[in-house]
């Protein structure tokens, strides 16, 4: 089967009935997780975006108190999967500012963990290249803005 472009896709979406395409949504959540992910996060949680970055942020922190420290491979093992999802989320929502502002609480979080994270070269790897998206992130941002994300990364 031959997958179609999004243009293609858009040109005959336009055309189909509301029923139709509120099928369509239906359908293509009960195939994938990410779909559904996405379709809740559109749904529910798009109008109140603070409320969204709430939520990843106590995400993040479950997920730190959950990681098994017996050594750095059970923890490079759980940061790698807590920054999947937590970029999955960032993809969701699109904006500069939800970006910058999990990425920087997911470094504050990775840099107040024990053992330190700086005993293991990936992970220092991993903090260096999650802030530096932060920093390409606030660099999108509007000045005033860009001023308050750049004094909470100067505290990293």
């Amino acid at each position: 089967m031959k997958v179609a472009t999004i243009s293609e896709l858009r040109k005959e979406l336009k055309h189909s009935s509301k029923e139709e395409l509120y099928e369509y949504c239906l359908a293509m959540a009960r195939f994938k997780l990410e779909s559904k992910e996405l379709l809740t996060y559109l749904v529910f949680e798009s109008e109140s975006e603070s409320t969204y970055i709430d939520g990843v942020k106590s995400y993040i922190d479950a997920e730190f108190e959950a990681i098994n420290t017996a050594s750095y491979h059970y923890i490079k093992k759980s940061i790698r999967k807590i920054l999947r999802q937590v970029k999955r989320y960032i993809r969701y929502s699109k904006k500069p500012e939800t970006e910058a502002e999990i990425l920087i609480h997911f470094c504050k979080t990775l840099a107040n963990m024990r053992p330190s994270f700086k005993r293991n070269r990936v992970l220092v790897n991993t903090y260096d290249t999650q802030l530096r998206m932060a920093k390409k992130a606030i660099g999108k941002l509007h000045e005033d803005l860009q001023y308050d994300f750049k004094l909470l990364v100067e505290d990293l």
